[in-house]
């Protein structure tokens, strides 16, 4: 997932509770061999995987606008792994279970089952009793119009405004609101699905969507790979299909589906040069898939098929990184997986890096620069902030973790940071060859931090000793800050818009027009960060007249010069800051403008009036995120 393009906002992270912790065991330890199946105990599940585990899963479930729910029946194939076990435990947030049956002998029989009272972020652990340790169990179940997974919208809320959209957000733990199931990344397994629907919209999941599937309400999907429970998806409303390549395309709105495509036309180029550097790609297709603007990141990896927020579609494709990012995660995350969210890294950084690989390859080493330059530069601001022990790429043991929090800038940015590190020491086509390798070897596995260390000790860091020490590994992997050895990277780019910024700081004279005409979006974002906390209210003005800022569809710049208008008192962007934000709901877009108008009085009642008109829009883990933040705000003194 990539609730950025340029960049992950920390403005929600971790309010969780540390612990101090022993230092962890040195890489040169006796190393733990790698396995397929994780003996980590994922803290944000009920499961029990090395009991039993789902190895299929046949869902047959019908999608109600007008109820707001999903419901119909999962059928799982179970690996029974411990003989003495007689009992499957579920994760489900706010479903109604209707009956649990267990197959024997080819009949379908009552199962005894309990469903315990709701935790505020587990959910509630559904225990079925199987003592004949059934090979096949089916659950008859509802979601919750209220699922905290799935959004749905009125036509109103669309694009089009003609017919209704849902849409699921399974990662982090999310999947267990419309599916009943062993919501850990522990478990990877094979699905199948058969979903009837109103006769008008079109129904795509994380499956084999066929391009040319007919639009009747009747839709069947197979997804052969194994896949953990929240990359499954869903979604639903008036979508077309346009193809890029033979195995790659568009899914949209009627209305936005060719600027998407013209966007995303080099995508099948993306493709390649990964399987050039990385190897295969083994989900046969790669779809996009273009929500509204209310979903709340930038993109969801979900295989085969991307979900993509509009928010990135600009017109010169200066924001298609984000693309390259859901790509790479068909290698690092959905092909090798982390086997709980304290190992976040391993998806999220390691996907960070190859994006990067991606972009500089398409685009040039001086674009990789800026946007590696621009995710540093807000790192090493807001990783001072956060608690110590969310500061390490793997979290130590004992610390308390909320699963959406488990993926913060330390994961994203510390993670490529790392492995750009690597890439440095061991020289560039040593650490390529040694990647291809790790995903080849791990391919289809959830996996720890500690598998990938021992990996890496004994296939590069053994092979080729001095080049790094285990001291260095564990500052990285396990101390706080960022080492004093991370490697720096230089824009020339960046330069340029340094120089053009300090000369009209000093002298009130704007650059030359013939300079800044050329300046991409990383370009602009590069020159309002260096801005400072505030402007005069002069000096605001005259940016916005001579590059009219306010009003901006561009989210990156928006999301950078309205928390700057609003520091400053430049009162003429309210109207425009309110209809961003009651327009978009993608989290890291909105929150740093929420989060500026809370300390003001005047700001925070703009805030709750803006929320207010925008909630019914907002995704649920948006509208959580905006009441916590005005919940605080309105009770400090």
């Amino acid at each position: 997932m990539r609730s950025l393009a340029l960049l992950l906002s920390c403005a929600a992270v971790l309010a969780a509770g540390c612990s101090k912790e022993p230092e962890p065991a040195p890489v040169a330890a006796t190393p733990k061999p790698a396995a397929a199946a994780p003996v980590d105990h994922d803290e944000h599940s009920y499961a029990e995987p090395q009991k039993v585990a789902i190895d299929d899963l046949a869902l047959d479930i019908a999608v109600d606008f007008d109820a707001k729910t999903i419901g119909g029946t999962a059928t799982y194939t179970l690996d029974w792994k411990d003989k003495a076990a007689t009992r499957l435990v579920l994760d489900t947030r706010d479903l109604t279970i209707a009956k649990v049956e267990g197959e024997a002998n080819g009949a379908w029989a009552p199962l005894q089952y309990a469903l315990a009272p709701k935790d505020a972020v587990l959910g509630s652990k559904l225990t079925i009793e199987t003592p004949a340790r059934n090979a096949k169990v089916r659950v008859t179940y509802t979601s919750s119009p209220e699922a905290s997974g799935l959004q749905w919208l009125t036509p109103e809320m669309t694009e089009g405004k003609q017919l209704p959209f849902m849409f699921s957000q399974s990662q982090q733990i999310h999947a267990r609101s419309w599916v009943p199931l062993q919501d850990t990344p522990q478990v990877r397994y094979t699905y199948s699905a058969h979903v009837t629907s109103r006769p008008d919209v079109m129904v795509l999941m994380s499956a084999d969507n066929d391009p040319a599937a007919a639009r009747d309400g009747d839709y069947t999907f197979k997804m052969p790979q194994k896949i953990p429970s929240y990359l499954m998806a869903i979604a639903a409303g008036d979508l077309v299909f346009k193809p890029i390549s033979a195995r790659s395309g568009v899914w949209a709105e009627p209305a936005m589906v060719d600027k998407a495509t013209k966007e995303f036309e080099d995508t099948e180029k993306m493709i390649a040069a990964t399987e050039q550097l990385y190897g295969p790609y083994r989900w046969d297709r790669y779809d996009m898939l273009v929500l509204p603007p209310s979903f709340p990141y930038g993109g969801m990896e979900n295989p085969r098929l991307s979900f993509i927020t509009p928010t990135v579609i600009v017109g010169d494709k200066t924001l298609v990184s984000l693309i390259a990012h859901e790509l790479a995660h068909s290698w690092s995350g959905n092909l090798v997986t982390f086997s709980s969210a304290k190992h976040g890294w391993l998806n999220e950084g390691f996907t960070s890096y190859v994006e990067n690989r991606i972009v500089e390859a398409l685009y040039g080493k001086e674009t990789s620069s800026m946007e590696y330059s621009i995710a540093r530069n807000s790192l090493k601001k807001e990783i001072g902030t956060m608690p110590e022990a969310t500061q390490s790429l793997a979290v130590k043991p004992g610390t308390t973790l909320d699963a959406d929090d488990a993926l913060s800038a330390v994961s994203y940015d510390k993670g490529a940071w790392f492995l750009q590190f690597l890439e440095e020491r061991f020289g560039r086509q040593e650490f390529d060859a040694f990647l291809r390798g790790y995903f080849d070897h791990f391919a289809f596995q959830s996996i720890t931090t500690e598998q990938f260390l021992d990996y890496a000790k004994k296939n590069l860091f053994d092979k080729h000793p001095n080049l790094v020490t285990d001291a260095e590994i564990q500052a990285w992997v396990y101390g706080t800050g960022i080492p004093a050895n991370a490697p720096q990277v230089q824009s020339r780019g960046f330069s340029n818009t340094d120089t053009a910024r300090i000369a009209w700081q000093g002298s009130g004279q704007l650059p030359n027009p013939q300079l800044t005409g050329g300046w991409v979006t990383q370009q602009w974002v590069h020159f309002l960060e260096g801005m400072g906390e505030k402007l005069t209210v002069e000096q605001l003005k005259q940016l916005d007249d001579a590059y009219h800022f306010t009003g901006t569809a561009n989210g990156e710049i928006a999301m950078r010069w309205y928390p700057l208008t609003i520091r400053s008192g430049y009162v003429e962007a309210r109207p425009e800051i309110a209809r961003f934000i009651e327009r978009v709901g993608r989290r890291k877009l909105i929150m740093p403008i929420y989060e500026e108008l809370v300390k003001t009085p005047e700001g925070l009642a703009l805030a709750k009036e803006s929320f207010a008109r925008a909630r019914p829009g907002y995704h649920p883990i948006t509208t959580g995120s905006v009441e916590a933040l005005l919940a605080k705000a309105s009770a400090a003194p």
